[in-house]
């Protein structure tokens, strides 16, 4: 039994290079550890008798009702990590009353995903519009209740860990939604990451604010931005048509250099006001990182690695249940009945 959410990683029984494919950052990692850095950094003054015994965390997303202001970020290839992949942590997230971002690059198609949980479907540009049309009119079908855009992967940034690793999947864990598998992937070759030759391959750097627009103009579910950190390329998501942003650094994988998530959240909300939702994405461990996260404004966050971790201990169940549990206490611990009280509270730094 995990003492704390972000303890799975410990229990995870991944061969080596698996799991630097999933710990590691771009560069030298200096963002990735910003991320944590900046999180631990944040204090919250708690309020006290203020005679609250069961914290109500229930929310609405986009549309999409949620027991946890919480939902699973898009994250590839998830059976690597398990036999079910994208399946298992799926049925987990419907299990917790949370949203599932399924990512373009699941290892499973995105039929079978959204059949088993309340998903929406994260979007990368690829050099082939009608491929991307294709995904959008897929997921639409499929039930899908938002549509996640990532704009911050030109292209993939040097993750040296894999680059130093060799790094290529299995021949069993395939871009299941992808019409060209794009066999690149599987092609081990020393000194080079097959994953990022594969990114490479299949998609396209010249992404633009136009093609946003456009796919803005070919569906009419809610559309989110994620990637973005600074307030000028969030006034243009809203210019855009998008529903709402994601402030993210991909959780240290992209741009290394890139400021912590939760540092750019305040200056993102104060551009697009408070009326318009705003997510967190990026350094996420635990309860209490989630409440900071809302206490400083955004609507909810996205949870990424820890539930690999789990998936690979075969515990999503448990850690999404510890998750909620450690909001609760940091809920009860701070004086907040329900999550309006938590956008109330007053946050500072060490």
């Amino acid at each position: 039994m995990a003492e704390a959410f972000a303890d799975y990683e410990h229990q995870s029984a991944l061969p080596a290079v698996v799991h630097d494919f999933v710990a590691g950052g771009s560069g030298a990692e200096l963002t990735l550890r910003r991320n944590r850095a900046a999180l631990d950094a944040i204090t919250v003054s708690p309020r006290v008798l203020g005679g609250v015994e069961s914290p109500d965390t229930s929310t609405t997303i986009l549309g999409t009702p949620a027991a946890l202001p919480i939902a699973v970020a898009p994250m590839a290839y998830q059976r690597l990590f398990h036999p079910e992949g994208e399946l298992l942590l799926a049925a987990a997230a419907a299990k917790a009353g949370i949203p599932y971002a399924i990512s373009t690059l699941s290892s499973v198609p995105l039929e079978k995903i959204a059949a088993v949980a309340p998903s929406w479907f994260q979007l990368y540009w690829l050099r082939d519009r009608t491929a991307v049309r294709a995904l959008i009119d897929r997921a639409t079908e499929a039930g899908c209740g938002a549509l996640m855009v990532t704009v911050d992967v030109p292209v993939m940034g040097r993750r040296l860990r894999d680059v130093r690793n060799s790094f290529a999947l299995p021949s069993e864990v395939i871009a299941a939604n992808l019409v060209d598998k794009y066999t690149e992937a599987h092609s081990v070759l020393n000194g080079s990451s097959a994953v990022a030759t594969h990114t490479a391959t299949a998609f396209n750097p010249t992404f633009s604010w136009q093609d946003l627009a456009w796919i803005r103009s070919v569906t009419e579910i809610p559309l989110l931005v994620k990637g973005v950190l600074d307030p000028r390329d969030a006034l243009a998501a809203v210019d855009a048509g998008a529903d709402s942003v994601v402030v993210s650094n991909h959780g240290g994988r992209q741009f290394d250099g890139a400021p912590a998530s939760i540092d750019a959240l305040g200056s993102v909300i104060d551009a697009v006001g408070n009326d318009f939702p705003v997510l967190l994405d990026s350094g996420i461990r635990g309860g209490t990182d989630v409440l900071k996260a809302l206490a400083i404004g955004a609507d909810a966050v996205l949870v990424g690695r820890p539930l690999l971790w789990a998936l690979a201990a075969g515990a999503v169940d448990e850690a999404l249940a510890l998750l909620g549990g450690e909001l609760r206490d940091a809920m009860l611990l701070a004086g907040c009945a329900d999550l309006a009280a938590v956008t109330d509270l007053v946050t500072g730094r060490n």
